[in-house]
């Protein structure tokens, strides 16, 4: 059990004893991605020991939240992914990655930033309510690496899934540039002249890209507000 322990009888305090010591959140951040080896849990948790990896793990294993599970030959490895428990965590961190994204630039020097950590920002502002019915590519760039998406709207809303081979068009962008265009504070052309992004295929179906979001509204709201 984690060693936080708040003395109140009250259901949020028992939540943070669970995912408020530091690095849990992450941790879970990066199971709600798949599950993962813990090599790959050191590798996109910079700063964090081993011997605090396991203590977190470990906790969150006892708490049902966590499970350890292990692939069959010949693969032959053992990897951590969240329970059922554990995934109905998700609609609570997609609301804290709104709220946070209030605080997150500028960016601070040294910052770590793993592209595939965006599907969780995407799916944050995806609109909830029927949009166009599209499929548009996203490859988020960051130095020498990148991680592809697809995008698709329907009658359910907006959907973010990792890998965009299918698509007809596909915006290649960093991650800054990328919530420019959706929140319509830069256009796609704007983006695009400044050599901040590109488009791989149908620029008319990348266009559409915006409406699958609603970071612009929220913006607008914030904005006026003030």
């Amino acid at each position: 059990m984690s060693n936080l322990h708040y003395p109140q009888f009250c259901a949020l305090a028992r939540a943070a004893e669970l995912i408020g010591e530091r690095w849990t959140l992450l941790i879970i951040r990066e199971l709600l991605l798949g599950p993962k080896r813990f090599g790959d849990l050191l590798d996109h948790l910079d700063g964090i020991s081993p011997t605090l990896l396991t203590a977190r793990l470990a906790a969150l294993i006892d708490s049902r939240v966590v499970r350890k599970i292990t692939l069959p030959r010949p693969v032959n490895a053992q990897l951590y992914e969240l329970t059922d428990m554990g995934r109905d965590i998700q609609p609570a961190i997609r609301e804290l990655i709104r709220w946070g994204g209030h605080f997150l630039f500028p960016p601070v020097p040294g910052d770590a930033f793993e592209p595939d950590w965006v599907l969780l920002g995407l799916d944050a502002i995806a609109r909830r309510e029927p949009v166009a019915d599209v499929m548009i590519g996203l490859v988020v760039t960051h130095g020498k690496k990148s991680a592809d998406f697809t995008i698709a709207g329907s009658r359910s809303g907006t959907t973010i899934q990792k890998g965009g081979d299918e698509c007809k068009g596909t915006l290649e962008a960093p991650f800054d540039a990328v919530l420019q265009i959706v929140g319509m504070s830069v256009s796609l052309e704007d983006a695009i002249a400044a050599k901040r992004a590109k488009v791989i295929g149908s620029l008319a179906l990348v266009r559409k890209l915006p409406q699958l979001f609603d970071l612009a509204e929220r913006r607008g709201r914030a904005t006026a507000a003030k």
